[in-house]
């Protein structure tokens, strides 16, 4: 079936939206007609979903990410001691992560608020360096964990396990491997749907979900195979946590619940839940899609709430939470304030 041609295909069914709706949120079996008729709608009728009260939130929290992140890049990198140092490296690529993801879906939201339908080749740009971004951000806070129960397990040995030119190499595969899970995913995306090109003009992360999740078995495969992955490094994550705690019980550190060691803990492990509970969400309501369990509209709106509100919050709250924990980073900022305070304090010279 030929499925090019969006535009003409809504002028000629203009008044055909509500029966396709309604036989869409209750038929048990969804072919790839009723998927694509619904897609359509979404995106070329100004009286359907409307997105713009999804822009909010990621617009709130790229204001604050720009306040604080950039801040702490600066400090991190233009301290000669902080920058050499691992877990600051690793912070630094996680910020810069975040970031990106901020940017890039903040654009993508103000697009599909004010209705403006990109190219191909443009749409799956902007959906890749998303993807990109989120996978580095994840990589890295695994990388950060993994760093600590290095730190606290071995400190002897720490400095030779990961020195600073190893830590840039990790960088570079995270990275690397950052790019590569989305490219495949994207790969196999366009080479086994043929409405591919239409249903972009949305460049929408739920859109692509519900193309994955109605696609092809090796489409599938590569999802799963995905989930698979980000489970594996929540795992890693657990269980790096759970050793450190075992190991260093009856040091005393934790028993006073305002110990340095506590809270910090506890910072850590709250933005950790709000990295990977969104996820967890979203592969439920997948879950239920994939069994028809939920109709696709409703399926639509879950994914716009948990792509844009519960996946953006925590690259807010990492840099307050996290970033903002360490004594150096907390130091020199403080120090950068008092610097411009005394700056625009002092008193002009008298006159000689």
């Amino acid at each position: 079936m030929d499925f090019s041609g969006c535009a003409s295909v809504k002028r000629a069914n203009g008044t055909a939206y509500h029966p396709r709706e309604t036989q869409v949120n209750s038929s048990s079996n969804l072919d790839d007609t009723s998927l694509y008729y619904f897609l359509e709608e979404l995106a070329l009728n100004p009286s359907g979903t409307d997105m713009k009260m999804f822009l909010i939130p990621p617009v709130v929290c790229l204001v604050a990410g720009v306040l604080i992140i950039p801040t702490i890049l600066f400090v991190i990198f233009s301290r000669f001691r902080i920058r050499r140092e691992t877990r600051y490296m690793l912070l630094g690529n996680a910020l810069l992560s975040d970031l990106i993801y901020l940017l890039f879906y903040t654009l993508s939201a103000a697009l599909n608020a004010a209705r403006v339908h990109l190219p191909k080749e443009a749409c799956v740009l902007l959906l890749f360096l998303l993807a990109v971004a989120y996978c580095g951000g994840l990589f890295t806070a695994a990388a950060i964990v993994l760093d600590t129960y290095i730190a606290i397990l071995f400190p002897l040995r720490y400095i030779a396990i990961l020195p600073p030119s190893r830590t840039k190499k990790i960088i570079v595969l995270l990275w690397m491997c950052s790019g590569a899970f989305p490219g495949i995913f994207f790969l196999v995306l366009s080479t086994t749907h043929s409405f591919v090109p239409c249903i972009l003009e949305i460049c929408s992360v739920p859109v692509i979900l519900i193309l994955t999740l109605n696609g092809s078995d090796a489409l599938k495969l590569c999802f799963w195979l995905s989930t698979v992955v980000i489970f594996l490094c929540l795992s890693l994550i657990f269980c790096c946590y759970a050793v450190l705690y075992f190991k260093t019980k009856q040091s005393g550190i934790w028993e006073s619940i305002c110990s340095r060691a506590t809270v910090t803990f506890l910072m850590h492990n709250t933005v950790l839940f709000f990295y990977f509970f969104p996820l967890l969400a979203l592969f439920v309501e997948s879950f239920l899609c994939i069994n028809v369990a939920t109709g696709l509209q409703t399926g639509i709106w879950v994914s716009l709430t948990v792509c844009s509100v519960l996946m953006i919050l925590p690259k807010v709250l990492f840099p307050f939470l996290y970033g903002l924990r360490y004594r150096e980073i907390s130091a020199s900022l403080k120090s950068i304030v008092r610097k411009k305070h005394l700056h625009l304090v002092s008193p002009a010279p008298s006159p000689s």
